[in-house]
């Protein structure tokens, strides 16, 4: 032993190198498990261990732990290990009980009592220990045993330095998890003194707690506040030589400035003029070291000099009340614009936000708005772009709103997709708050549809129709306008709904140009009528009707489209209502009753935007919007969504109403009936590949002269394996859509076949298949179809499927039908990959370390390294990760830019466990993947099928 004892533990040196020497799991097993049974032996020897040999086997049986092994004996020699004198011995022993004991555990008085024992030691070095373990523990019952002993060892005259601020942190960390501990009245005094104690080691860690509690009880710590101004003004007064043993950096103090400034944002600025005057006095010090040159080119130095810089301007901010203070905080932040650190310009532009919600530096604010335009365009990350569109929208008022409406939305046609929907909401409460020329609101509202239609939420263009309703003075430029802009090509669903709306409120205002006639309206907007969504083919029946009461010389070719099957016939309850109702309003009222039931809509009654509201939604966290005030009461009428849902502009359909009533509150429809409307109303995607495809996005090859037709475009596969529902295939001829849903084993698919031509498809044959081997993974049953499919129209075809096994082939789907007398025939995969039958498994970081480690096997594994193939945007990752089936783990992985998931895949016959691990890196834009699973063909077919959307 002695030998032993000179080399420093050597035992416990010999058994790490043995374990680390190991070529297997089952060696290092093998080795652990005769290591643990000599350990248990010497415990229960007759022989009595000394100290030395008891903190030598409870360091083994720690390290046996730590590689994930339970320890269930040993306790009692490590609580033995307490009494002794030794440091390294009572260090081990404190060790082994934060980490092993259970705090129901028989011990847990024996220990306490030892603590309480070193608690009142003379050495310093045990009172520190004891605090750690209290600390580490946590646990209410330590709370209650020390809730005297913690605060009067802070306070007491007689504690040295070091045990204060392991008594203060101590304290802070029971108060997190207790916080009834903190005794109230007598302490309070003393407590808040301690920003007066000559350590400051001492001041930082009492300025921590303090912060803490004056979150809880604001009043009965507001004393503070004048001690927290005083330690401040003596720190940014100092010289770094001034506290030597605190300077990071040339900066004195940094960490405690950045605490005591935090503290005194709980707190509206001091009443007393003397505290006030020298709180200001300090931030102006800090901002004027801001502009001094640096003492030293270390990054360290910047950042210790930024943090306190940023927090100060937190403060100014949060006081809002020194207009001298605010304008040179907004200059400052304004050089920071162009730093070439993206994390200060970041900061500044965030910071500059909320500067612009204050009266007394708006003006500044807007004088960097070239500088931040220009950021807008060239700036790399992201993050930073939405920083900049966040600032600009802050900063918008009527003197520059055209401006910087239109950089908006020139930047829109390039902007990422994560942040299009935030832009389109700000672009239209711009508009529509600092319009004085409303032709110009309904131009911006219409590029919007026109640029970002899939991100234009319902709410935007409700509200252009109410506020063109309640305005005569831009109806017939808004049907002008809407007019010119359905003529394009490719014309957004949103647009459609926006032109039937209204051309048929007020197309009569355009009718007399021959451009524009009756006849050229009803035409162009038919045209767009077998592409749209159930909804909106609903609105454009009611927009019909209307053009029967306003141009009769119309009507017999209205009444055709009522009459066709597609539509009297529908399969949709709602269409064929609507088309057989107005068909009849249409033959049997006579002109007075038609004009009187489709009498125009009076203007809405006028309320706040909803817009600003989603805007507030999607950004909860923001108390301050620069604004958020009620619209003018010219710019038209309010709120609510009564322009939308399917269209409301005629009354005589109560179920139209019922169905736009739903749509209000949120509610949907069980199924979704028409895919053909989902390539424009899909909500946008965060997906990293570009968001949700628009008409244009897809292969559109013609089905030519028969034999085989088409091609299958691979990304919409791709997409569909972490989607449920959008569109598999589309042409000039056909679109096939997906709709599908799967709980555990079991899946059900419903295909949706388009017709878009004005001719029938004969024998129409869509036949499903597992080929070779997949037949006897994957079962499968379809329903057939009807042989016809009429112009325009649309068949669904129901499929119910079984994951059987394991499987890495796509199911075939062979369709053949006649087309103008030539036969057709696709070939084309359907969307059915392993991950859809995974259930995303929660848990939490010691249940998923402890499970990776069981699944360590080399044939359990599967990794791959990989170039990035879309931005590696934080938001879209998560949701694809997500949309595989995968429960998204947060807080497990110590680096918070990796990724971690867990999920069970459900066959007939078994349940397999999946984890992931993706870890991104940014600077060489590669991906390592890494994925266990208890059967080796699952790892490998899902690092094959993710290595190619990330």
């Amino acid at each position: 032993m002695p030998a032993a004892r000179g080399d420093g533990m050597r035992g416990l040196a010999v058994f790490i190198s043995d374990i680390r020497n190991c070529k297997s799991k089952e060696a290092e097993i093998k080795r652990i498990n005769k290591e643990l049974a000599n350990i248990r032996s010497k415990f229960k020897g007759d022989k009595t261990l000394d100290g030395y040999q008891k903190k030598k086997y409870v360091c083994k049986l720690l390290f046996i732990f730590l590689l994930g092994h339970d320890i269930d004996f040993g306790h009692m020699e490590a609580v033995n290990l307490l009494s002794s004198n030794k440091y390294t011995e009572k260090q081990i022993g404190y060790l082994f009980i934060s980490v092993l004991v259970n705090t129901n555990s028989d011990l847990i008085r024996l220990i306490i009592q030892s603590i309480k024992n070193d608690l009142t030691s003379r050495n310093p070095v045990h009172v520190n220990l004891a605090l750690q373990c209290i600390a580490n523990i946590g646990s209410k019952e330590m709370a209650e045993a020390f809730a005297t002993d913690i605060p009067r060892l802070l306070v007491s005259g007689e504690t040295i330095d070091v045990v204060k601020q392991s008594a203060a942190l101590c304290l802070l960390r029971l108060f997190r998890t207790h916080p009834e501990i903190i005794p109230c009245g007598e302490w309070t005094s003393r407590i808040i003194h301690l920003l007066n104690d000559q350590h400051m080691g001492v001041v930082t860690a009492a300025c921590s707690l303090i912060e803490a509690l004056v979150k809880r009880s604001p009043d009965e710590y507001k004393g503070c506040v004048s001690l927290a101004v005083s330690r401040l003004s003596r720190i940014v007064t100092s010289s770094y030589t001034d506290l030597q043993d605190y300077t990071y950096y040339f900066v004195p103090a940094p960490w405690l400035s950045v605490k005591l400034l935090r503290l005194l944002q709980n707190y509206p600025p001091p009443e007393d003029p003397g505290v006030r005057g020298r709180l200001n006095e300090c931030l102006e010090t800090i901002l004027n070291k801001a502009q001094e040159p640096p003492k030293s080119k270390k990054v360290q130095h910047s950042n210790a000099k930024n943090a306190v810089l940023f927090e100060a301007i937190s403060l100014i901010i949060h006081s809002d009340s020194e207009p001298n203070l605010l304008v040179r905080a907004c200059n400052q932040l304004g050089q920071f614009l162009t730093h070439r650190e993206t994390n200060l310009r970041y900061l500044a532009l965030e910071s500059m936000c909320l500067l612009a919600a204050s009266e007394f530096s708006h003006e500044a604010v807007k004088k960097h708005q070239e500088t931040v335009i220009n950021a807008l365009k060239t700036e790399r990350d992201v993050s930073v772009r939405q920083r900049a569109v966040d600032l600009l929208y802050a900063m918008c008022d009527r003197s520059n709103a055209e401006e910087i409406v239109q950089e908006m939305l020139h930047y829109l046609e390039t902007a990422d997709y994560s942040i299009r929907e935030e832009m389109v909401l700000k672009i239209a409460i711009l508009a529509e708050k600092y319009a004085t020329d409303y032709s110009w609101y309904v131009d911006v509202i219409l590029n919007l549809i026109r640029m970002a239609g899939d991100h234009v939420s319902e709410e935007v263009w409700y509200r252009v129709i109410q506020i063109v309703v309640n305005r005569e003075d831009v109806q017939g430029y808004a049907a002008k306008t809407v007019f010119e802009a359905l003529q394009a090509p490719a014309c957004h669903e949103n647009m459609v709904k926006v032109g039937g709306y209204i051309l048929g409120e007020f197309g009569n205002l355009i009718a007399g140009d021959s451009r524009s006639s009756p006849a050229v309206q009803f035409r162009l907007l038919h045209s767009k009528y077998h592409l749209c969504s159930v909804a909106t083919r609903a609105l454009l029946l009611s927009t019909y009707i209307k053009f029967v009461n306003l141009f009769p010389e119309i009507k017999p070719q209205i009444q055709e489209v009522f009459k066709q099957d597609s539509n009297i016939r529908s399969a949709d309850a709602e269409l064929q209502q609507r088309a057989s109702e107005y068909l009849r309003l249409s033959v049997v009222a006579s002109t007075d009753v038609l004009a009187t039931v489709l009498e125009e809509m009076p203007p809405f009654p006028e309320r706040e935007s909803s817009i600003l509201a989603i805007l507030k939604k999607k950004k909860p966290g923001r108390t301050v919007d620069p604004l958020d005030v009620k619209e003018q009461a010219e710019g038209g009428g309010g709120g609510g969504t009564s322009a939308g849902g399917g269209g409301s502009i005629v009354s005589v359909n109560s179920q139209q109403q019922q169905q736009q009533q739903r749509q209000q509150n949120g509610q949907t429809t069980d199924l979704l009936v028409d895919v053909l409307g989902d390539i424009y109303s899909t909500p946008p995607s965060s997906g990293g590949g570009g968001g949700v495809p628009t008409q244009n996005n897809f292969t559109k090859n013609n089905l030519g002269g028969g034999g085989e037709g088409g091609t299958q475009p691979v990304d919409n596969l791709k997409k569909l394996a972490w989607k449920n529902n959008g569109v598999l295939f589309e042409n000039d001829l056909l679109q096939i859509g997906v709709k599908a849903e799967y709980r555990l084993n079991l899946g059900r698919m419903t295909l949706f076949y388009g017709n878009k031509t004005a001719f029938p498809m004969l024998g129409f044959n869509p036949g499903v298949s597992c080929a070779g081997e997949l037949a006897s993974k994957v079962s499968v049953q379809v329903k057939p179809v009807d042989a016809t499919v009429e112009a325009g129209a649309q068949v669904q075809q129901l499929i119910n499927m079984e994951c059987v096994e394991d499987f890495n082939e796509y199911p075939s789907l062979v369709l053949t039908f006649v087309y103008n007398s030539v036969q057709q025939k696709l070939n084309l995969k359907l969307p059915l990959t392993i991950n859809k039958f995974f259930e995303p498994t929660d848990m939490n970081a010691e249940t998923f370390f402890a499970r990776w480690k069981n699944l360590g096997g080399a044939q359990q594994e599967s990794q791959r390294i990989f170039k990035a193939a879309f931005p590696m945007d934080i938001n879209a990752t998560s949701a694809k990760l997500s949309g595989f089936g995968m429960q998204l783990l947060k807080g497990i992985d110590p680096n918070q830019d990796n990724f971690v998931c867990a999920a069970i895949l459900h066959t007939r016959t078994q349940q397999i466990g999946c984890l992931l691990r993706l870890e991104p890196n940014r600077q060489a834009q590669m991906y390592r993947l890494t994925i266990r699973a208890s059967k080796e063909s699952v790892a490998k077919q899902m690092s094959e099928l993710l290595s190619e959307h990330f």
